[in-house]
């Protein structure tokens, strides 16, 4: 147990690098830069968004275990395997990169009332911030963190929810301890115009997570989801425009009605699309579902059937909205060299799709000790010992294990 609490810390570390929690990322980036020369507003700024995090993380796994009590076969970031959860998401980032070119303001109200008001404020949303990074970051599995996930997710609900939070600690551990130490503010330049112009370029990261979002909720629910997300995401951006108009207005006395319509917009024009996407879902189209008739799919009894028959067999569990696994795909898996290994070993290659929710796909990384995606099993062409490949892959590393795979044939 102390060893899993330790890989999870230590995973949590490392998930700060991953690409799927950098737009988030920033934003606290850009928050500590902002306070720099405020050494206890950081701290208490760093404590919120360890407080975010740490909580976010315990309702998580609190919905997770019940899942799994109830019988259902879900991991880590079972979350997205929802449409409305991916949509929502959507809008959250949308409206952060809208905040961040100054379309409107949040909490502009309460910046007006003072000192105190301001820090409530901020403190509310260093929490959000928190919040926010730990949900983005459940596509991602950081080394070490999947053997200490897949671990936690086969212990009593208690241990489980230790080590979660260890994750969560590791997670939040460098802003935290940056937020405590004020030597800090030697280092950072000091606040000025400049500060304008890095929030409008740390729009563009939360917009590139817009349309990674928009992508994956396109591949899960279909074309009918991604027409009425875009329709969603204009009149988001409408409501958000009037909204940032009636701000100014009130700021010059001039009322606040600008802001009720800008609500009501949101809620009637926004809303029902939202509440209606997982009804708009359809099926893939014509041209993908052949494609995927063409493969050899993947099932547990697919694979009884098929391995010890004298071929190996290259199972890859993924996701659309897993980034590690599209990063895996474009630099190993769909290499000319890895082909090549496989045509010359004969291997036999399947996709375990989990983009939507798929119960077998879960049992399968429970079965083999991981918690999230990715997961990589090459089956030797004997019938022998599966072998799971690390997370992050080469082309190296698969040509190797399908040649070992292919070999111990041969010896037997």
């Amino acid at each position: 147990m102390l060893t899993a609490i330790a890989a999870a810390f230590l995973g949590g570390l490392i998930l700060n690098l991953m690409p799927c929690v950098f737009p988030v990322i920033s934003l606290k980036a850009l928050s500590l830069i902002r306070h720099h020369d405020k050494p206890g507003h950081a701290r208490a700024e760093g404590l919120a968004f360890l407080l975010g995090v740490v909580l976010t993380m315990i309702a998580l796994v609190a919905v997770l275990l019940l899942a799994r009590a109830g019988g259902a076969s879900v991991g880590w970031g079972f979350q997205l395997q929802s449409p409305l959860v991916i949509a929502l998401l959507i809008l959250v980032m949308l409206g952060s990169a809208l905040n961040l070119f100054g379309l409107f303001e949040v909490g502009l109200a309460v910046q007006r009332v003072g000192g105190i008001g301001g820090d409530r404020g901020g403190l509310i949303g260093s929490a959000l911030t928190g919040a926010l990074a730990i949900v983005v970051a459940t596509p991602c599995s950081a080394p070490f963190m999947a053997s200490a996930v897949g671990y936690a997710l086969t212990q009593p609900p208690f241990i489980s929810v230790v080590i979660f939070i260890s994750l969560a600690l590791g997670f939040a551990a460098p802003f935290t301890l940056i937020s405590f130490f004020p030597l800090l503010a030697r280092v950072l330049p000091a606040p000025g115009a400049w500060m304008i112009t890095l929030k409008h370029g740390l729009a563009f990261p939360m917009l590139g997570a817009v349309g990674w979002l928009i992508w994956v909720l396109e591949r899960q629910a279909g074309s009918a989801a991604l027409a009425a997300i875009l329709v969603c995401c204009l009149l988001f951006s409408f409501a958000a425009w009037l909204y940032g108009m009636a701000q100014k207005r009130r700021m010059m006395g001039k009322g606040h009605w600008g802001l009720h319509i800008a609500t009501l917009v949101f809620l009637l024009l926004v809303v029902p699309p939202l509440a209606n996407l997982k009804t708009t879902a359809t099926s893939p189209n014509g041209a993908e579902a052949s494609e995927a008739a063409a493969a050899v799919a993947w099932s547990p009894q697919n694979v009884d059937a098929i391995k010890g028959q004298g071929k190996p067999i290259l199972v890859n569990f993924t996701a659309s909205w897993c980034i590690t696994c599209q990063v895996n795909d474009r630099s190993s898996l769909s290499t000319q060299a890895v082909k090549t290994a496989m045509a010359q070993t004969s291997t036999i290659y399947m996709v375990a799709d989990s983009t939507k929710y798929n119960p077998d796909v879960e049992q399968a990384l429970s079965d083999f000790g991981q918690g999230g995606l990715p997961l990589y099993v090459v089956y030797p062409a004997d019938g022998g010992k599966p072998v799971v490949l690390p997370q992050v892959l080469t082309p190296r590393i698969v040509i190797s294990a399908l040649e070992h795979a292919a070999v111990s044939d041969k010896k037997s």
